[in-house]
């Protein structure tokens, strides 16, 4: 990367006395915007340059300094990794920096698509070289304040802990604060070379942590506002039927129902306290036609794929010609593998909560998708979007859920709120949340392999069929071609020198709401590609280590993850007597995970007792936040593996709750341990890639120690 980079424009307000730089990526220019108005109360105030402006940092008077993050903390430790980058170049400690989420603004908008959001393991990787310019020209602009006082030569100027020196001299930033009004930073701008690090790259606490603990942090399900109300929704019983009638009667005779209403998605009963609006919703007497989405069910959709996938479909990868090479291979094995619709099951159940008025509204909510949120937000209240205040709050837990292309419940609670005159609470019951749709697609996938007559494989066709989570949404026009490509992500691209390959689809079209589940099509494609694989290796004799090796050969990268995870685990060592490894490896946005398992199976219970994960990720900004995602992704992606599945029967949604759709508890949680590869490759995301690769390792692993193939997950669910 390069160590300079362009700038231009830095003021000072003198309304706050306050430093504000920002950084905005404008066509082919990184440019950086200040006002010289009076500041909000909370964040920069806007600019009136003729560019969009992007603040992130704020130094007060008292030597406070301000991040303000366009990316919502959800767990996943962006509180504490983009301070750090900022830290870096600033030259300050990270545990003295303050963290303020973004205001919905067009400057805040990813460099890579044009919104501000949270998700596709982006933040950091794409805010590292914004975040690093705004870090230099505040720490330029402090700098060369200090050289004007003090009437000496910038370069004989250092900065670090937050003080500006000479050698003899020190001023504090607060001190220098008074001093930089029009200042501008110079043209290129002197970024730190890695090997000067001082931040980036080491272990730092998680900066959120404190007021996580203590019940400072505010998350959506904690905001208060004065006059406040609170609503449940009482949703169709199948998705896609129509209200077509409602007796309140009852509902309105319960202590602290103030209102029942029509929305488009129900029946909103609205009260004075939750309990009191979960009472009225129960008493609410609703008819529905159940429409075409009473019909679904999981034995159907199954057979329906089953007869897809016995047929080509769009072809989304070609490579040499399958059919020859599978008609004259030595060897040639089928399978068939499933894996269902998956819900979110956040820790915090989605809420909203809405203020609208006449003119303008505010919403305070925990959301992955800002400016879409706010954008839908307002064309359900006929006012133009910066009429449209959208607060974020901390989330307890997204994973895509909250990053609705439809935005789906905020817009239903804006439809709440309108008219009402008072901020209102729309809050769903965990019940609401496992039944309420936008789960990971439900995919079947048949696969013919080819092997020689040494045991190498040499003939690769996947079929698959599951729902398009693209379709229909914003990122159609650049994520769907005549296929979706999530959908085959990790399967069309999978880095096995296999030399002829076909992966084509099917994308049926049903009443069941699909979007992001944590890695996307990887959560899918991980698991058939792998275990498929891994039959290959069985079928041609080969240890499955061994020719992962042989098919990666031309990949140094991801040779150097998949044998660190071997060794580590002590692949081909003796293990205690029933115990099992099985190996996996995916590489997603941008970084490569390599995990072992090690599994003992005693007739239908599985236990997953260790788990070595290797990931290349590229440069590291906080070791820390690597290692806890890790840990994090392979707890979320085997608590799908092990017990993970939302079922239907005539239209009907069967799992209410964590007592039917379990997440791992603390007794079945392996010992975990990650080793990060050092690399020079370019950063990679590492929120979602632990999981693809976790329900594989395991998978094989059972084979290894039982004989019994899971090509079906859950994997209690097989093995029953």
């Amino acid at each position: 990367m390069s160590e300079e980079t362009t700038a231009a424009a830095v003021g000072f307000d003198r309304g706050r006395r306050q430093l504000l730089v920002g950084v905005a990526l404008v066509g082919a220019g990184l440019y950086i915007g200040v006002n010289v108005k009076s500041a909000p109360a909370r964040l920069p105030p806007a600019s009136h340059e003729p560019f969009a402006p992007n603040a992130f940092i704020r130094i007060a008077e008292d030597d406070t300094v301000t991040i303000i993050s366009p990316k919502a903390e959800m767990g996943q430790g962006v509180y504490t990794s983009l301070p750090m980058i900022i830290a870096e170049e600033l030259g300050v400690d990270p545990s003295r920096i303050r963290v303020e989420a973004a205001p919905v603004d067009p400057a805040y908008n990813s460099n890579w698509f044009p919104m501000q959001f949270t998700g596709g393991s982006s933040s950091v990787r794409t805010s590292f070289e914004p975040l690093r310019a705004a870090g230099a020209a505040a720490r330029a602009v402090l700098i060369a304040a200090a050289a004007k006082a003090w009437q000496i030569d910038p370069a004989r100027l250092s900065a670090a802990d937050g003080v500006i020196t000479d050698g003899t001299r020190r001023a504090r930033y607060g001190e220098l604060v008074p001093l930089t009004a029009g200042i501008q930073p110079p043209a290129k701008l002197p970024l730190k070379p890695a090997s000067e690090f001082k931040v980036i790259g080491r272990r730092v606490p998680r900066l959120d942590s404190r007021v996580k603990v203590t019940g400072q942090a505010e998350f959506g399900i904690d905001v208060r506002q004065p006059q406040m109300l609170y609503a449940m929704i009482a949703r169709a019983p199948v998705f896609g039927a129509r209200l077509t009638g409602v007796d309140d009667t009852a509902t309105r005779a319960i202590a602290g129902v103030v209102d029942v209403k029509s929305v488009p998605s129900g029946v909103a009963v609205i009260a004075t306290n939750t309990w009191a609006a979960k009472r009225g919703r129960e008493a609410l007497q609703t008819r529905w036609d159940e429409g075409a989405g009473a019909e679904l069910a999981t034995r159907s959709l199954r057979e329906e794929y089953r007869a897809l996938v016995a047929k080509p479909g769009l072809v989304a990868h070609a490579s040499g010609d399958v059919s020859q090479a599978l008609a004259h291979a030595a060897h040639v094995i089928e399978a068939e593998y499933e894996v269902p619709y998956l819900a979110h099951a956040c820790m915090e159940p989605l809420n909203c909560t809405v203020h609208a008025r006449a003119d303008r509204c505010d919403i305070w909510v925990g959301t992955q998708f800002q400016s879409e949120d706010r954008r839908q937000a307002a064309a359900a209240l006929g006012l133009k979007p910066e009429q449209v205040a959208l607060h974020t709050t901390f989330l307890g837990g997204g994973f895509g859920r909250r990053g609705n292309a439809k935005s789906d419940f905020i817009v239903e609670a804006v439809h709440v709120a309108r008219d009402l005159g008072r901020p209102v609470k729309v809050q769903w019951t965990r019940e609401d949340d496992m039944r309420g749709g936008w789960y990971r697609p439900f995919f079947l996938d048949r696969l013919r392999g080819g092997l020689d007559r040494h045991g190498m494989p040499v003939a690769w066709h996947q079929t698959m069929a599951g729902q398009s989570i693209i379709a229909g949404t914003l990122f159609e026009p650049i994520m769907k071609k005549t296929f979706d490509v999530t959908s085959v992500e990790g399967a069309a691209d999978m880095p096995y020198a296999i030399e002829h390959l076909t992966v084509d689809i099917h994308e049926p079209v049903n009443a069941v709401p699909v979007q992001f589940w944590r890695s996307v099509g990887h959560s899918h494609t991980g698991f058939v590609v792998n275990g498929f694989l891994d039959e290959l290796a069985a079928a041609g004799r080969k240890d499955p280590l061994e020719l992962r090796r042989a098919l990666l050969a031309g990949k140094p990268r991801h040779l150097a993850v998949l044998n660190a995870a071997a060794e580590h685990a002590g692949w081909g060592k003796p293990l205690p007597q029933g115990h099992a490894h099985g190996i996996a490896l995916q590489e997603s946005f941008g970084s490569i995970v390599a995990q072992v398992a090690e599994v003992s199976v005693m007739g239908e219970a599985v236990r997953v007792h260790r788990v070595v994960c290797a990931v290349d990720c590229g440069p590291v900004v906080n070791p820390d936040t690597v290692a806890a995602q890790m840990e994090g992704g392979i707890v979320y992606g085997l608590s799908a593996a092990l017990h993970g599945a939302i079922t239907l029967d005539h239209g009907r949604v069967q799992q209410n709750n964590f007592n039917d759709y379990p997440v791992l508890r603390m007794n079945e949680m392996p010992a975990v341990e990650t080793h990060i590869i050092a690399s020079d490759g370019p950063m990679g995301g590492v929120g979602e890639i632990a999981v693809p690769v976790i329900a594989p390792a395991v998978c094989n692993a059972i084979f290894t120690a039982s004989g019994r193939r899971i090509r079906r997950l859950p994997i209690t669910a097989s093995l029953a």
